[in-house]
């Protein structure tokens, strides 16, 4: 590896090196590109999604309900499970969500105690938007990898995250 190369996390792993040369700190170098790499691609996805007006956390909500496909409704326990957010968090996001007139929430007609959310049309039209612009960051940030290598590491990635603890 040249010299021009290297980055932050090689100097944090040659520092634990010089104080504890007996450590394997490859996991260490792994878990330090992910992490700085998600920063950075998430604070980018940020700026994105700012400009429609949403933060990345409301993206998330009116991109589930999208992605679940016509009528594009939920039950806000379902978005909760699905972005793992208390209901808490989900009323916050629904709130301002819904006075933004993104969404709706309605009663449900099979239950009585609960709720639907749904994307309105304006909601719709933007979260096809911006679907768009972070898909865009995200290619920029594998722009220095060839397909096969995008590939590659979704598929090392997966099993990453399967042995997750």
């Amino acid at each position: 590896m040249t010299e021009a190369s290297k980055d932050a996390v090689d100097a944090i792993t040659a520092q634990w090196y010089a104080v504890r040369p007996e450590l394997n700190t490859d996991p260490m170098a792994v878990f330090g590109r992910i992490f700085r790499t998600a920063k950075a691609v998430g604070d980018a996805m940020e700026r994105a999604y700012g400009r429609y007006g949403l933060s990345r956390g409301e993206f998330d909500v009116i991109g589930t309900l999208r992605r679940s496909g016509a009528p594009y409704t939920l039950s806000p326990r379902q978005l909760s499970a699905t972005l793992m957010l208390t209901t808490g968090g989900m009323t916050g996001r629904l709130d301002k969500l819904e006075k933004a007139g993104l969404l709706t929430r309605s009663p449900d007609p099979h239950d009585r105690r609960g709720l639907r959310v749904a994307l309105t049309e304006r909601g719709l039209a933007l979260v096809d938007e911006a679907v768009v612009a972070g898909l865009e960051v995200q290619r920029t940030a594998l722009a220095g990898l060839e397909p096969e290598e995008v590939e590659v590491l979704g598929g090392l990635l997966r099993k990453v995250l399967a042995g997750a603890p």
